[in-house]
């Protein structure tokens, strides 16, 4: 090959790596701005993107204790106008299935794994849900609300995992 078939050739992979990157990206989205409740300073932001049947999760919450798990669940509503946070409702459950780990096989569609905070008490993470739609249906979030809670889902404790306060909250909103 010479240098312009090579050139040529790195060109198109990238460029059909940059489409299927955008494929996946460029599905219904919705995003979630996390402010912290009273007396707490947990902050974050949260994005949804559905891809086929899939939703990716993924986003940075910080504030949080370091080393330490938390609770993240989708609620009924997206109403954080309480100090508290309990304004969002109980947890987003549009199967009446039992609360459970994300990874089980019954949980609530708002079930969503915990997040374990590194020393800096930050964490970032993505993850795919298959119980959750941004786009239509019974089990769109859209409109719904997110929570980050202050102690580690146990993920027995019904309905609510026994995770404690509630230290940041956000709607959903399309993006």
């Amino acid at each position: 090959m010479t240098r312009t078939s090579n050139f040529v050739l790195l060109a198109s992979v990238l460029a059909l790596g940059a489409c299927a990157n955008t494929g996946t990206a460029t599905g219904p989205r919705a995003v979630a701005a996390l402010k912290s409740t009273t007396g707490n300073t947990v902050t974050g932001s949260v994005t949804f993107v559905q891809s086929g049947d899939k939703v990716l999760v993924s986003g940075a919450v910080s504030g949080l204790k370091s080393h330490a798990e938390h609770g993240f669940h989708l609620h009924e509503k997206g109403d954080c106008s309480s100090g508290d946070g309990m304004s969002a409702g109980g947890h987003f459950n549009p199967g009446g299935q039992p609360h459970g780990n994300h990874a089980g096989l019954a949980h609530h569609a708002g079930d969503l794994p915990s997040l374990k905070a590194d020393a800096a008490g930050v964490v970032k993470f993505s993850f795919e849900s298959t119980g959750i739609s941004v786009e239509s249906g019974a089990a769109n979030i859209v409109g719904r609300g997110l929570i980050v809670h202050r102690d580690p889902d146990d993920y027995t404790t019904q309905p609510t995992g026994n995770s404690g306060p509630r230290l940041a909250c956000a709607a959903v909103t399309p993006s």
